[in-house]
């Protein structure tokens, strides 16, 4: 397994995210129980990952400039997807999810480390999602979504068969995903690692008007 080597990625705005909790299962800081057992209703792997102990957390807070926040925030995102890689092939694999949470934290932060980290993972068989605390959402049924009490971003091993339906409106990514394959591929290859540089690059990655 190739690693991303993006050190040199936030060297300038270290400190702009606190850890507030390490990678645990049950996090202690935040209370998310209630909202994993609603949102399972609509995850048919949730629950099952959960009673298999494969769904993390890592808690932090903002605690800097909007440009500075996504800047660790994708630096963490980065984190969260190569400790997933190794594992997706091991038993029950497909279950693993990881979730950054950022407390402090609204749109302007999560939006741009969302973009970036869901198109360098795709094609290696990952899915991003983003959640902003308090945002209500319906799913592909209509149904009512829980607003969640915190903002994070769940990263977690795609589902070929039904996460290109998600993707309707970048049909690139979509067709990324249906034919994901992790070959050990450095994800950054090809591609700046200065985060000011990484978001540059992404913008020509948006939808055309």
């Amino acid at each position: 397994m190739t690693t991303a080597q993006i050190d040199g990625a936030l060297r300038s705005t270290a400190g702009a995210l606190r850890l507030v909790e390490s990678r645990t299962t049950s996090p202690r800081t935040v209370d998310v129980a209630e909202y994993v057992e609603a949102i399972a209703a609509h995850c048919p792997y949730l629950a099952r990952s959960v009673a298999r102990g494969l769904t993390g957390w890592t808690v932090y807070k903002a605690r800097g400039g909007a440009a500075d926040v996504q800047a660790e925030v994708f630096h963490a995102g980065v984190r969260a997807a190569e400790w997933v890689r190794p594992l997706a092939t091991r038993p029950h694999g497909a279950l693993m999810c990881e979730n950054i949470v950022v407390l402090g934290a609204g749109q302007d932060a999560l939006a741009w480390p969302h973009w970036v980290l869901k198109h360098l993972y795709a094609p290696v068989g990952l899915m991003f999602g983003k959640f902003s605390a308090g945002e209500e959402k319906t799913d592909q049924h209509g149904r009512h979504i829980p607003a969640p009490p915190v903002s994070f971003l769940p990263v977690r091993v795609s589902v070929r068969p039904r996460d290109p339906r998600f993707l309707e409106r970048t049909p690139d990514l979509a067709a990324a995903v249906a034919a994901a394959v992790d070959d050990g591929r450095d994800a950054f290859e090809g591609i700046p690692h200065e985060w000011k540089e990484i978001k540059e690059w992404a913008h020509h990655l948006l939808p055309r008007q």
